[in-house]
């Protein structure tokens, strides 16, 4: 038969070369002997003979290939020609498919493409990557991705042994190519073969895949998100109503991969949450493997409820291939590892947090991305997702690439992913890891290494946009959440509301106090009269920002040791310098953060490669700093004043600040809309300092809430009995005073107690 088609057109098609296999390939009507019939087209590498069989009547047209030995074509002569099947016969094997190429509704619109290229389309991930939907009554899976600068695309899977020929895609509007292939269902295994310009293939993973295989394997995987069935409603309604800046907020940050390992000398994890004594795991055992989504879900969740905070806080969950960069080179921006099981796996994880009362925030990585193949890097064949010159789309430090915050679609792509976590996955907040570095254009860079914004000054107007459209839109769709900002310089209102100019977000992590703190603490005692300021200086600037307290996982890395190591003195004394530490940061305004290993004394740097040190829980000076975190999170929860002014001046009042002789500070925290507050009293030094007297601003008795000296705690149990009565002695800028006994290298936390000084009142 006379070719319907040019051959050069047919050429291009085998050759895989067409940006529009429809063209070709599919159904179309033609005129053959004065009369409109169907021409029915397909290539079908491997097959050795083709029929079309109608829907109704399963008659069977055979199709010819007299041009090419796998491009198959025939006549139909029939009004309608619509779900046919293609009988397609390799060698002995035989099976029917339906036509990809009779489907053409494409399922992006107008408006969402409209959308996309102005970087709004806030839920673009239900749009692109690849969905299971019907396409004239018939089921299969529609595949869209963003490739402007691609020669061609085509869909690579299990279902078409990875060969690029078989399922070549569309290319529509704003650069995204796209094919319906029916028969596919969930669990599909797949790829992008995407070539450039000059016909040189790449394998890509989807960028909006929702799950991808364990590596090292990076095939993206067809799920369902919608199936699992929430239990947390409540939860997120309450969240929707509540203020969070005015909440207690304290962050267990986890490292889930090194937490703890299954199939090692694991110790056994109580119902409270406790941990039995188990054999030191210095390097893991043949046949160690990472605890899944479930398997944590039943023992970390128990184990941070029992000891009272609020949330944890996970490193980078994305799929990342390289355990070593702790999730934050991330190629799966969609994906939840799975390392640690399936996406149903984590949402489990997360509605059982919410269960148990805890919240769940989640390290979020806008600021750059590996170059492994398989991810974003170059991924049309151009420089897509990043700039192209490097001094702006490269960071040599990190051997990453930038995203390039200029372009409308890689916005979109950042943007309607922080809102997918929380839309999918239920998180309560983001931490959004490095922002100095998206910031700064100079970032990490020698002169002439970088380029100046349009001004001619360094900062980077484009990330700084990004960032307040991201916040904006979270904030929008998910008010009561979390955006928290790990920024390390001055940049301005970074926790500021977008509509003042700010950032967008609502809190930011105190990288100068964490520094002044470990500064101050990793010098001899006697050397702290000296540096007084350390402990004062972050009052000067802590209402310019949203302040979180955070002694994170980078400070227990690379040469600089765990908490506990980086105090002076003796055993008795580093473990008297962390209560005392961690009681002033509960105490000082800002919310609150601390890295997993801390509450209970992990003497090695963390290791990701491994777990905690959990056998240092069969010492008692461990298991006494563990209770320690315990109560003083219960204490940090129970009293308003702790938390609920962190970031209003009427929340903090110095009562001595200046007595640098004896390194002690003394101050007034006061919650909001009433009358109640706390006075801290620390001493940070070994020297115990008795009849030391303190102004308070009312008379009466003041009850000992939390003495971090306790014996309880390992301390040397010096403290007050319980608490002290005022005296009627002008101090400290104060008609009434108490006269306390400060213990060494310790933190009171006193209340007074309205009900007992009114007692005593009226007894006279």
């Amino acid at each position: 038969m006379p070719a319907t088609v040019p051959f050069e057109q047919i050429d291009r098609i085998v050759g895989n070369q067409h940006s529009d296999p429809f063209e070709v390939l599919g159904p179309h009507t033609i005129e053959e002997n004065g009369k409109k019939v169907w021409a029915v087209r397909a290539y079908l590498p491997n097959a050795d003979a083709v029929s079309v069989v109608l829907p109704e009547s399963r008659a069977q047209h055979p199709m010819k290939s007299e041009h090419h030995p796998h491009f198959f074509e025939c006549t139909i002569d029939t009004p309608e020609l619509a779900n046919y099947q293609l009988r397609v016969k390799e060698g002995e094997h035989e099976r029917f498919i339906y036509d990809p190429y009779a489907f053409r509704s494409p399922k992006l619109t107008e408006f969402d493409l409209h959308l996309f290229s102005e970087g709004n389309h806030h839920r673009i991930y239900e749009k692109l990557g690849a969905h299971v939907t019907s396409v004239d009554d018939i089921t299969g899976i529609y595949f869209a991705v963003w490739a402007p600068n691609a020669r061609n695309v085509s869909v690579l899977g299990d279902f078409n042994y990875w060969d690029g020929r078989k399922h070549q895609m569309r290319k529509s509007q704003n650069g995204i190519w796209e094919l319906f292939i029916p028969g596919l269902s969930y669990g599909t295994h797949y790829k992008y073969e995407v070539k450039n310009q000059d016909g040189h293939p790449y394998e890509k993973s989807d960028p909006y895949g929702f799950q991808q295989e364990v590596r090292p394997k990076t095939a993206s995987i067809v799920t369902d998100l919608n199936n699992y069935t929430w239990h947390d409603s409540a939860w997120i309604e309450q969240r929707r109503h509540t203020d969070q800046l005015t909440q207690p907020v304290s962050v267990y940050e986890c490292h889930i991969g090194s937490w703890l390992h299954a199939g090692t000398d694991e110790p056994a994890m109580l119902p409270n949450g406790d941990i039995q004594p188990a054999v030191a795991v210095s390097e893991l055992k043949p046949g160690a493997r990472f605890l899944t989504y479930r398997e944590l879900a039943a023992k970390l969740i128990p184990y941070v409820k029992d000891l009272g905070f609020t949330h944890i806080e996970m490193l980078p969950i994305a799929e990342h291939p390289f355990d070593g960069s702790w999730g934050y080179q991330v190629t799966g921006y969609f994906a939840p590892t799975s390392r640690y099981g399936t996406p149903e796996d984590f949402m489990y994880f997360v509605d059982q947090c919410h269960a148990s009362g805890i919240g769940v925030i989640v390290d979020w990585v806008p600021g750059h991305f590996p170059k492994d193949g398989h991810g974003l890097a170059f991924f049309d064949g151009t420089h897509l997702y990043e700039h192209a010159d490097p001094r702006k789309g490269e960071h040599k430090e990190w051997g990453t690439l930038v995203f390039n915050y200029g372009r409308n679609e890689v916005r979109n792509f950042l943007v309607s992913n922080a809102l997918f976590w929380f839309d999918k996955y239920h998180i309560d907040g983001v931490r959004v890891d490095a922002v100095a570095s998206m910031l700064y254009l100079d970032y990490c860079r020698e002169p002439g290494e970088w380029l100046t914004n349009q001004y001619g000054g360094r900062e980077n107007i484009e990330a700084a946009d990004f960032l307040r459209q991201v916040n904006h839109v979270i904030f929008s769709y998910f008010p009561g959440s979390l955006s928290i900002a790990e920024e390390s310089t001055s940049w301005p209102m970074v926790s500021w509301p977008t509509y003042l100019g700010g950032l967008g977000f609502n809190l930011k992590w105190n990288m100068g106090w964490m520094h002044d703190m470990l500064d101050y603490y990793h010098m001899d005692p006697w050397f702290r009269q000296f540096h007084q300021n350390n402990l004062t200086f972050s009052m000067w600037y802590n209402h310019s920002e949203n302040f979180m307290l955070a002694l994170s996982h980078d400070e227990v890395v690379h040469g600089k040791a765990h908490i506990i190591g980086k105090m002076p003195g003796d055993e008795w004394q580093k473990f008297a310098n962390v209560r005392c530490l961690f009681t002033f940061m509960f105490a000082h305004p800002g919310k609150k953060t601390m890295f997993m290993g801390m509450e209970f004394g992990q003497w090695h740097e963390w290791n990701v490669w491994g777990d905690l040190q959990w056998h240092l829980l069969q010492f008692e000076p461990h298991q006494k700093l563990k209770l320690f975190f315990k109560d003083l999170n219960h204490l940090y929860r129970s009293e308003t004043a702790l938390y609920s002014q962190d970031f209003a001046e009427d929340g903090f009042e110095w009562i001595d600040c200046s007595d640098n002789k004896h390194s002690v500070v003394a101050f007034v925290r006061r919650e909001k809309d009433g009358d109640e507050f706390v006075v801290t009293v620390c001493n940070f030094t070994p020297q115990p300092h008795s009849h030391y007297r303190v102004g308070v601003p009312e008379p009466g008795f003041y009850t000992e809430l939390f003495n971090s000296d306790a014996r309880e705690y390992g301390g040397s149990n010096m403290g007050n009995l319980g608490g002290k009565w005022t005296d009627e002695w002008w101090f400290h800028n104060s008609a009434y005073s108490i006269d306390l006994c400060l213990p060494p290298l310790g933190v009171l936390i006193l209340k007074l107690d309205r009900a007992k000084t009114q007692a005593k009142s009226q007894e006279f």
